[in-house]
């Protein structure tokens, strides 16, 4: 049975460089799925096509069984790591504004209350805080109600009470049964929210499975420090090599 989105023999080159080599995977409906690697790996530029940010060089992006059509950006939200808001609009104006741009959109009030932003709703763009910044990033994604949904990186910079929120929400909307892919460099995070996961290095798929799955087959005879089993962390290492990426 396809998936919601299939990549297809996708390859990205940059002159001799080959950023993206030749990957195939499918992503179901109604799961959360990750992408992880290193710094390198080819994650960024991977998300990039898939969202039409970018041309690959070769392959192909079908999304629900067919090539990507004009309405494919009415259906996906996407949160980026950075956003420039205007610091004249307030939390709800932004909203207000951004859904003006869609035929289909969420309620205000129903993204609002998703994303926990009642209380702060009349505040301007530039007095908010980084977890309330990223959890307005968030309410954007949602406002034309997408089918699928991009989150990059979405808790970076945020303290653990704050990525820990947003955990919950990120849980919330996952079981609506919209479809989310996910990127993160916090091992943590992949494991609390994804059903399933691919992990990439120099360009290339080197793992698929669920969490556990991974675990199980990749790192079952991993050495820990006798207080803990084997985590999804002790996987991307043992995979893709403790050596500082730039």
């Amino acid at each position: 049975m396809p998936g919601l989105l299939e990549i297809v023999n996708l390859v990205k080159k940059y002159k001799t460089l080959t950023a993206v080599d030749n990957i195939s995977f499918s992503i179901p409906q109604g799961v959360c799925f990750g992408l992880l690697g290193p710094n390198g790996a080819g994650k960024t530029t991977t998300i990039e096509i898939i969202e039409d940010v970018i041309s690959p060089t070769s392959g192909e992006i079908l999304y629900k069984g067919k090539p990507r059509a004009a309405s494919f950006r009415e259906e996906v939200g996407i949160q980026f790591q950075k956003t420039e808001l205007l610091s004249w609009l307030t939390i709800e104006e932004t909203l207000k504004t951004f859904q003006s741009l869609y035929h289909k959109s969420s309620a205000i009030e129903d993204v609002i209350e998703m994303c926990q932003l009642n209380e702060i709703r009349a505040q301007y763009n530039d007095k908010v805080s980084g977890g309330q910044r990223q959890r307005l990033f968030l309410a954007l994604a949602l406002i034309n109600d997408p089918d699928l949904l991009f989150l990059d990186e979405p808790s970076t910079g945020l303290d653990p009470q704050a990525r820990h929120n947003l955990w919950d929400i990120i849980l919330k909307i996952r079981e609506q049964g919209k479809t989310i892919v996910l990127t993160t460099h916090y091992m943590e995070e992949a494991q609390k929210l994804c059903d399933d996961i691919a992990i990439m290095d120099h360009g290339k798929l080197i793992a698929r499975g669920t969490p556990q799955e991974l675990i199980n087959t990749y790192c079952s005879d991993c050495v820990t420090d006798g207080l803990r089993a084997p985590n999804l962390e002790d996987v991307f290492i043992r995979m893709t090599g403790r050596g500082l990426r730039d």
